[in-house]
């Protein structure tokens, strides 16, 4: 089975101490790595993504002096700083292909990112032949949410890692949750990655 593990935006402005610091985020970062040391060889594709926000204007309006945190967010994670770079505890040596997105603009979904060649995460899968994903990073109730989505439309299985995410609010992050095993994803734990049910697990 071809299996892809998306890592979504696990930054520095969205881990302790970031400007939009989520609980937890680091924790996730470690395990990301663990993850990596014991199964990089058995994903065909990882793929990274980065907030990578312009440092002028309001990119299309996602930035805002009064934020909503719902669509309008204090700014963060702007192109070239150490905001936007990975969290250090995410070792990123084992990643196949790194995206940036919302360059100018909001966007949420790991799928709205492009490489610094220009290709696109869903391009990337199908050219692989990825028919099953892994979904870690941050925020659940965010962009893992959107990333996972997407995904989905995608035609791809996804299993969201649920000790490898982390959100901004319990009970959005629930909701969230929720919503995306309706919509079919798997919620397991990293224990049992990369192996899959038709893999034989149990």
């Amino acid at each position: 089975m071809t299996r892809a593990l998306l890592i979504v935006d696990v930054q520095n402005d969205f881990t302790e101490g970031g400007a939009l610091a989520v609980a937890g985020g680091d924790a996730v970062a470690r395990g990301i790595s663990a993850l990596l040391r014991e199964h990089a060889g058995d994903y065909a594709v990882i793929i990274a993504s980065r907030d990578w926000h312009d440092p002028t204007g309001d990119n299309g309006g996602h930035f805002s002096a009064t934020p909503d945190y719902v669509d309008s967010w204090p700014v963060h994670c702007v192109a070239g700083t150490r905001g936007a770079d990975y969290d250090p505890l995410l070792d990123t040596v084992a990643v196949t292909h790194h995206v940036r997105k919302g360059q100018g603009r909001p966007a949420y979904s790991l799928f709205e990112g492009v490489t610094e060649a220009g290709e696109t995460a869903g391009g990337i899968l199908s050219a692989a032949g990825v028919i099953t994903a892994d979904v870690v990073g941050i925020a659940t109730d965010h962009c893992v949410r959107a990333s996972a989505n997407d995904a989905i439309a995608h035609g791809v299985h996804v299993r969201i890692l649920t000790d490898l995410v982390a959100g901004v609010g319990a009970e959005s992050s629930a909701a969230a949750l929720a919503e995306l095993a309706h919509a079919g994803a798997e919620l397991v734990s990293s224990d049992v990655a990369p192996a899959a049910p038709s893999d034989g697990a149990a």
